[in-house]
């Protein structure tokens, strides 16, 4: 087991910042006196990564119609995953994401906090009311959202990211009514902006670089050289039209995708702002 969950107040006391082994998570409260929300955040914390700890076996695992688990984070990421199928996705695919809205859960917000969030590095979980706002600084660009929609999860994928990715994209953002299913779905647009046997794309067996990877032997990227602008299109075109079936299946709220300074927005709304990212 992982050394001790630790917290630790920032900037003064408005922000937490809670820590055990892999998981690293910032949490603020705006509207209300943080200190209650706080202290629920810090007493869930301690059970996290020991309740995930029991069902790794299950979560490094395909999700089966009949796959159970008792850990309620873990029944997030299956949750999360389960609507993918049959795209390949095991539920560490929403991990981060569902330990941010389990997290978020347990601060037991009310009508005094304007606006909260748990951000697990990079992914997030927030509460919006009123006239706040939430905006994500991405590579692939700048996302804002207001209570009025329904995205409450935001989560960014890449080949060069925190998890290996089978496709090529610098960056895929995604907002979703829950992290965990950002989190899911930014993994699997990522994947799917790719060019299979393209020359200039390294890969390696997922397992000889963390033996115990999820995703086994299947080559994840490790290198990209330059790609010419209809290598660019393609591989974009391929995210995109994965982004636009998770859009149309009301799993995915906004999406922003980033290859090699070529920027693509998916948004049924005029809430996806940004200049064109130059690599």
């Amino acid at each position: 087991m992982s050394a001790e969950p630790e917290a630790y107040l920032l900037d003064g006391g408005r922000r937490l910042h809670l820590h055990q082994g892999p998981i690293d998570l910032i949490i603020g409260v705006e509207g209300a006196p943080p200190e209650r929300y706080f202290a629920r955040a810090a007493r869930r914390f301690q059970t996290v990564l020991s309740g995930l700890a029991g069902e790794l076996p299950t979560l490094r695992a395909p999700v089966f119609s009949d796959t159970q688990v008792n850990d309620p984070i873990a029944q997030r990421m299956i949750a999360a995953v389960r609507p993918h199928a049959p795209i390949f996705a095991t539920p560490m695919a929403a991990v981060a994401g569902a330990v941010a809205d389990e997290v978020l859960a347990a601060m037991r917000l009310d009508e005094a906090v304007t606006k909260a969030y748990v951000n697990n590095g990079g992914d997030v979980a927030f509460h919006l009311t009123g006239s706040a706002h939430m905006t994500s600084l991405s590579p692939a660009g700048e996302i804002t959202l207001t209570p009025g929609g329904t995205a409450r999860g935001l989560a960014t994928s890449g080949w060069q990211g925190r998890s290996h990715s089978l496709g090529i994209a610098d960056a895929v953002t995604v907002a979703a009514p829950t992290a965990a299913a950002a989190d899911v779905a930014a993994t699997l647009i990522a994947n799917a902006v790719d060019l299979p046997r393209h020359s200039v794309i390294r890969r390696t067996p997922a397992h000889e670089l963390s033996p115990d990877s999820d995703l086994g032997a299947r080559l994840v990227t490790t290198g990209v050289g330059a790609l010419s602008p209809d290598d660019i299109e393609m591989a974009l075109a391929a995210g995109a039209r994965r982004a636009q079936q998770f859009r149309d299946r009301g799993l995915i709220c906004h999406a922003a995708l980033l290859l090699q300074g070529r920027r693509l927005l998916i948004s049924p709304q005029p809430t996806l702002q940004g200049d064109p990212v130059h690599a």
